[in-house]
């Protein structure tokens, strides 16, 4: 899986700028924010190209990454995530997806707030981020370590109970460890990990606690 701005061209330069390298993930995604178009699942696999399975890891789990009650309004989200996890694993370098999910609206004016602070994120990890143990990446091995992460990762999320926001720190684990692939910096990788990992045994233990205070009702 190649880095998603591996193969695109940066913005035509002005004159007067300073030389610049290839374009960072966010500069990108600025560019398909405020794009023309609607800011679709498909579209974002236009312009990444192989680079897109953790640029959609990011931005389908951002939302449940919220700290706020969803009430399973995401699990459309998590189930995409899961589908885009399982073609990592088999393999698959380019995204597929069906035609109804290569519809499915990422971004819109509803969510710009919601945007701006996500694009904090990256930029504020990408000056703070540096590569780090950058053999690990980019490999047939990893990448289906990758999916499977992800894939445990948005399934303790879509498990979660609706309105508990139990599903927000296996989420964070998700959109944590993608954008440490993205950036190539295995300790952002390992802190996605750790907070999905924390998050899917919170849910475990508080979800037990609760079964077993029904059945010692009865």
């Amino acid at each position: 899986m190649r880095r998603p701005w591996q193969g695109v061209a940066p913005r035509t330069p002005m004159a007067g700028d300073a030389p610049t390298g290839p374009p960072r993930a966010s500069e990108l995604l600025e560019q398909w924010f405020a794009g023309d178009g609607a800011k679709t699942l498909g579209s974002l696999n236009d312009l990444f190209g192989r680079g897109a399975f953790a640029v959609a890891f990011v931005l389908l789990l951002a939302v449940p990454a919220l700290p706020l009650p969803t009430g399973g309004a995401t699990h459309v989200f998590e189930i995409v995530a899961m589908l885009l996890a399982l073609q990592l694993v088999i393999g698959r370098e380019d995204v597929w997806l069906p035609q109804r999910f290569r519809r499915l609206e990422l971004a819109g004016p509803r969510q710009q707030r919601f945007i701006e602070r996500l694009m904090k994120l990256i930029r504020r990890l990408e000056r703070l981020s540096r590569p780090r143990a950058r053999f690990l990446f980019n490999h047939r091995a990893s990448n289906i370590v990758f999916g499977v992460l992800v894939l445990a990762g948005s399934l303790g999320a879509f498990l979660a109970p609706p309105f508990t926001g139990l599903d927000t720190l296996p989420s964070l684990g998700v959109v944590l460890l993608s954008l440490g692939v993205i950036l190539e910096d295995a300790l952002v990788g390992i802190a996605g990990v750790v907070v999905g990992a924390a998050g899917v045994v919170l849910e475990i233990i508080l979800g037990s606690a609760v079964v077993h205070g029904v059945t010692s009702l009865f």
